[in-house]
Formats: C-alpha cells, structure tokens, sequence
C-alpha cells in the first residue's frame, strides 16, 4: 500500500461515534445506522483524501499504473493552485489485484478505516462493479475510470458512481457496421473469459447481425492466458472474413504476438473492440494488427494536446512510456472533473458532488476531443468522441504508433441498452455524508 499521509491510531470517525452515543436515540432516528453516515467537520485545515483503486499487480497491472499517475497529475496541479476549497488533496492508494474480491475489501478499508472522501480507479470491470456495491452502500461517490463494460453504465450503475471510459457497446457501434461493408459479413468473437470481454461481445454479436452479419464462433479466453496456439488454430480452421477480439492486458500483448507471428494478421481482418495504450506501448507495429478504438491519442491535431503531453513528460521524466496514452488521460479528466465539482458545490458533501457530476457538460477545448462531451445523468456514463485507429507503418517517431482512421460524435455511438437497464438508487435512498 502507498499513502501520502501518516495513519492516526484514533479515527474521528470514533470520536465522533463516542460523542454521538450520549443522543443516540434521536441520532438514530435522524442519520440512520451509523456505518452508513459519515458527518466530520470540513475544517480547512483538514486535508481531502482520495482513495486510489487501481491495479498495482495482475492483468492490469500496467493500465493501473498508468492510471494512477493521471489521477496524481491532476491533484498536483490542484496542489500547486492552493488545493480545493482551501485544503489540500491527499492520496490512499492499496492495489486492488484486478480481482474483484480484492477491489470489495479495499474499498471497505479506504472508506471505514482512511476516511477517504472519494474514490477514483479501475481497468478490470468486475474489479470496478465490486468496488462500486461497497461505495453505494456508504454513499462514497466513485469514478470508474477506466473500465469499460456496458454493464458499468447499464445493469450495475449506481447513483455513487460516474464512468468515464467509453464502453464496449460505444466502440462497436463505431466499428461493426463499417467493418462489415469493408470486410465480409462472417465474424468471429474471440473473447476474454470475464465479464468485460462477455459483456463488449454480446454488443458485437447484437451489432454484427443487426447489419446482417453473422457470428460463426465464439472462442473464450481465460483470464491469463499465455499461449493461444489452440485457440488460433481454431480461428484458422473457421476461415472468417472478420475477428472480432474483446481480450486486454497482458493476455493482449500475448495474443498480439502470437496472432503476428502465423501471419493471422494479415489473412484476415481484426477488429479490437478497445485498445489500451498501456497494453501496445513498444510493441512492433506488425503486432498492431487490425482496427481498433480509443478514447484519445497523444498527437490528435487539437488545441491543447501537445501542452498536455508536456506536462506529463516534466511530471514523470523516468517514466517508460514517455508520452501519455488513453488510460492516463481517463485518469486525468476524472479526477480533474471531480474536484472541479467539489469546488463548484463548495463542499464535499456527496450529494452536491453527485448533482454536480451528472449535470456536467465540457468543451471539446477542455476535454481535448473532437467533440463537446456530457455526463449521460440517466446512466452516469461520459458521453464523448469515439476514435478508430490502426498501426501508424511508416512513421519516423516510434512513440506514434497509431494512425486514427476516424472520429464519431458521442451522440452515434451512444449505449441505448444501458439507457434502458441502468435503474439506479435514488437520491434519498443514497446514504449522506460531508467529509
């Protein structure tokens, strides 16, 4: 675990407990349980904490890192500016594992043990749907940042929590129908074997045949997974025009290496519903393969984006990955976004912060995107562009690696099905707190 603070051994959560017992049958009535209130006094003095919940080991682990530092650029430049409503910004960070009965405990220690007012990260969807049920039930507001099942924003949102990747069903919509008039209409899903790669080819499979496509197979992928050669075997023999591949991490790069290597690249056409930077940075282009979607890229021609990556080359020098990739930036606008929040509200209190964040809207200027982008209030979801890109062949610099073939409004490519699963917790039933 890493902290920027030192732990007190008495919590104020305990003094405040003790001090409460005298009244507290009224206390009761008013606050309800005690475990699902958290009231301190905002002194100024008081630092705000934030509770890190990224990967720091396991599949993502190096899409947790690079999260991580997204979010620690943001609060430093809040720092340098004199904080946030006068205090200043302190982190808690205890790696999740990319496990999700992980991801349950250290958000249960973060909020009861920490006090964090706040907790910001994940990659792993089922990491992030865990750590999203502990967070409702305190009423801890949560950014998903970088996880992107539809489910996140459908079935399992959350009035608590805000995500801020796009999801699974936002790349296809930007890819099937093209692929298919390009390509061929015989697919294949070849699929990671957890509830991201599930949930992102159920989108694909929807897709495909709504634009009269057919699936032929579907091949799961356990999570981990080093050698793929039965697996491409099986692709080879099924001869589709289309592969459809929803795998991450470092089940990627094995995939990637392994499929460029038998020349699979090239035979036929690869669709990667999502690519994170994390997962390709100083990989050859030849295991580049195909299309694929990201939510931003470091030399978009926009105003903004060089100045950007400037700033992350002075804040990490000795970092490996020397210019900045989809994963940080989504760490780096949620954690700027919540603490703008926070200062709009003038309080902590988490349910100004929530109405703050489902009524915001930012520029395409601020957000560094080709289009304006917005908080979908009925889902929690970041509305925003949609880029598709391929392996950049021929280019001088080796840190551009992507070619971007495209860019779709947020509003082509929008989760109508999240729109109609999501039922979140209202307001009321939200326990309150002010930290």
């Amino acid at each position: 675990m890493e902290r920027n603070r030192t732990e007190t051994r008495l919590s104020r959560r305990s003094v405040l407990k003790a001090a409460s017992a005298l009244s507290a049958g009224a206390a009761m009535a008013f606050m309800g349980p005690w475990k699902f209130n958290r009231v301190h006094a905002a002194a100024s003095d008081r630092p705000i904490t934030i509770g890190l919940t990224s990967d720091a080991s396991g599949q993502y682990a190096n899409s947790g890192a690079s999260d991580r530092r997204g979010m620690l650029m943001a609060i430093a430049e809040f720092n340098d500016r004199g904080g946030v409503l006068g205090r200043k910004v302190e982190t808690v960070h205890i790696d999740t594992e990319t496990t999700p009965a992980t991801g349950s405990r250290v958000a249960e220690r973060l909020i009861t043990r920490h006090e964090c007012a706040f907790l910001v990260g994940a990659v792993s969807s089922g990491v992030a749907n865990a750590i999203s049920q502990v967070a409702q039930k305190y009423g801890t507001v949560y950014l998903n940042t970088n996880s992107s099942s539809p489910t996140e924003s459908g079935k399992n949102c959350h009035r608590v929590k805000f995500v801020w990747d796009g999801n699974g069903t936002n790349f296809a919509q930007a890819a099937v129908n093209n692929a298919i008039s390009t390509y061929g209409t015989k697919w294949l899903l070849l699929t990671n074997d957890y509830v991201w790669g599930h949930n992102t080819s159920a989108a694909t499979r929807m897709l495909v045949e709504e634009f009269g496509g057919e699936i032929i197979d579907e091949i799961l992928v356990p999570q981990g997974t080093r050698d793929f050669s039965s697996m491409l075997l099986k692709v080879q023999q099924a001869a589709p025009q289309v592969v459809a591949a929803a795998v991450g991490g470092d089940d990627q790069k094995a995939m990637r290496q392994q499929v460029a290597q038998l020349g699979l690249g090239d035979s036929m056409a690869w669709i990667n519903n999502q690519q994170d930077w994390p997962d390709v940075y100083g990989l050859p282009l030849d295991n580049l393969f195909g299309v694929f979607g990201t939510t931003w890229y470091w030399k978009l021609d926009l105003p903004g984006v060089a100045e950007f990556v400037q700033r992350y080359q002075a804040a990490y020098p000795d970092t490996r990955m020397r210019v900045p990739g989809n994963v940080f930036y989504n760490g780096y606008m949620a954690t700027r976004e919540l603490l703008a929040a926070v200062e709009r509200a003038g309080s902590t209190n988490n349910r100004m912060v929530i109405r703050e964040l489902e009524g915001l809207k930012v520029s395409a200027a601020d957000r560094m995107q080709h289009d304006d982008a917005y908080m979908n209030p009925a889902t929690h979801q970041m509305q925003q562009t949609i880029y598709l890109a391929t392996a950049n062949h021929g280019t001088e610099e080796s840190d551009d690696m992507f070619r971007i073939l495209s860019q779709s409004a947020p509003d082509q490519v929008r989760d109508a099905a999240a729109d109609a699963a999501c039922s979140m917790e209202s307001l009321d039933d939200t326990p309150t707190y002010e930290m």
